[in-house]
């Protein structure tokens, strides 16, 4: 059976961090949807200006965690803080997380975390700004490219996008 994984973002994404695990994911014959606050479609960010804009699939409201097989997601400044604002988003966060789903989370996205109360004790990583957020929240915070604690997934920046995908992608082999 195919796995599947559900990406969650909205405006100000990082254009990177969507487009770049979306498309690993999807060379490893794993199916994605994205799903976000509004229909139609969402811009990402890149180069300090609008990106492009990306499909989305369903609403939040339109998607449950048991429905899928893992959670991403992406950075960018903009996008987790309006996220990490959005109840549905949160209970969705915690929803993969009582299921034990990987869920992987890159740049600023670890502040989804913080909000859904599910870093406390574990070991992550994330873009710099937010780290002190993460230690205060509990985590253990370290600066490596990637980190694999139980389910959670965590990257720092973009230039960590293919060992992240390389380890979301192990992580739904198994």
């Amino acid at each position: 059976m195919t796995k599947r994984v559900l990406i969650v973002a909205t405006d100000g994404f990082e254009q990177s961090e969507l487009e770049g695990p979306k498309k690993a994911l999807e060379d490893a014959g794993i199916e994605t949807a994205v799903a976000s606050l509004k229909p139609g479609s969402i811009t990402g960010w890149k180069d300090k200006n609008w990106g492009d804009a990306v499909a989305v699939n369903f609403t939040i409201d339109e998607v449950e965690a048991a429905d899928y097989d893992a959670l991403l997601l992406p950075g960018g400044q903009m996008n987790p803080d309006i996220l990490r604002m959005e109840d549905a988003v949160i209970d969705l966060i915690n929803d993969f997380d009582d299921l034990d789903k990987p869920i992987a989370a890159i740049c600023h996205a670890p502040w989804l975390l913080i909000e859904a109360d599910i870093v406390d004790g574990r070991t992550v990583t994330s873009w710099p700004s937010i780290r002190v957020d993460l230690a205060n929240a509990g985590a253990d915070v370290v600066d490596e490219e990637v980190v694999v604690d139980g389910n959670l997934i965590t990257s720092r920046n973009p230039d960590d996008i293919p060992a992240f995908s390389k380890a979301l992608i192990a992580a739904l082999a198994d």
